[in-house]
């Protein structure tokens, strides 16, 4: 078991406190088998606290949960305030003996206070980035991306953004078809890619009611394994080229061809996770053409080699 330690205080917002318990701990999900994380929440005074809805909480845990967990989660904090000396010291000793961190939202303000994150990035919601690169000149302050995974300090934007962070957290631990099915039963993405753009300008619709960017990437997705021109995916979406390629970034928020190589990747995750072929048909299945450019692409994206993640996944299956 993972233990997971979730960090509540005074005045927090129910909804921020709730996404580590639906992702982690599976509460309400409608996910029968059992979480391989031990969610437990926790407070420097627990008792009862306050949020930011109006009701009260009660919180059993207290920091020495901190102090133990695999994971600790600050689903969110107070703009503009530090933290005690006695929270961050049970957070360095989390953290200290190989925890990860997670600031989902404002929670990546409690840990630019630790100093854990001086000389690194971080990302937050976009409008608290101008004021925490203020508070912490020494951080790194990021307001256009979704999420950031530093591997031992994890950051998101708000909202669904740490909905998105936390189910990057579940892929991967446990793989892409676990966060998959827990993404359906949450009625969410599966995945969406933490250097995706808080903000994306959609374009309204044309008077057709067919979406031509949904169609052109389900058109892709079919074929992963064969090469996908971009003139003549562009041609599939009835469009030029270099319309095609402005929409999709209006769309998606990045390029076809990287959107591409996401999905390639993404797939070939699943096949290394789920099948035992090897990886040189992997590499063919998913469109790299060779293994090289699989391991390239897999390494860049992902920061391991296609052999160490299934090496990797299967241990941590059994």
């Amino acid at each position: 078991m993972t233990s997971v330690a979730v960090i509540a205080f005074d005045g927090i917002s129910p909804f921020h406190l709730s996404v580590p318990s639906l992702v982690f701990g599976r509460s309400g999900t409608g996910v029968d088998d059992v979480s391989p994380y031990d969610v437990r929440v926790c407070a420097e005074d627990p008792g009862t606290l306050s949020t930011a809805a109006g009701f009260d909480i009660t919180v059993r845990d207290g920091l020495d949960t901190v102090s133990t967990a695999d994971l600790v989660v600050f689903p969110g904090w107070i703009r503009d305030t530090g933290i005690s000396p006695t929270l961050n010291e049970a957070v360095h000793t989390a953290h200290a003996t190989g925890a990860r961190l997670v600031g989902l939202c404002l929670g990546s303000w409690a840990i630019a206070a630790t100093g854990l994150a001086d000389g690194r990035e971080v990302t937050t919601h976009w409008a608290a980035a101008d004021a925490l690169a203020m508070a912490y000149p020494d951080v790194r302050v990021r307001a256009d991306t979704l999420w950031s995974d530093l591997g031992d300090v994890i950051t998101s934007a708000g909202v669904a953004a740490a909905l998105d962070c936390c189910l990057h957290i579940v892929r991967t631990d446990l793989g892409v078809r676990a966060a998959t099915e827990l993404a359906r039963s949450l009625v969410t993405a599966p995945h969406r890619h933490g250097s995706q753009a808080q903000y994306i300008p959609i374009a309204m619709p044309d008077d057709d009611p067919d979406d031509p960017i949904e169609c052109a990437m389900a058109w892709a997705r079919a074929r992963l394994g064969t090469a996908v021109d971009l003139d003549h995916w562009s041609r599939e979406a009835l469009m030029s080229r270099r319309t095609f390629t402005r929409r999709f970034r209006d769309r998606t928020g990045t390029s076809p061809q990287q959107w591409l190589l996401q999905q390639r990747v993404d797939h070939a995750r699943l096949l290394l996770e789920s099948t035992d072929d090897t990886v040189d048909r992997v590499a063919r299945d998913t469109g790299f053409g060779s293994t090289v450019s699989l391991r390239h692409h897999f390494h860049r994206v992902l920061g391991t080699s296609p052999a160490a993640h299934r090496a990797q996944f299967r241990g941590a299956a059994q």
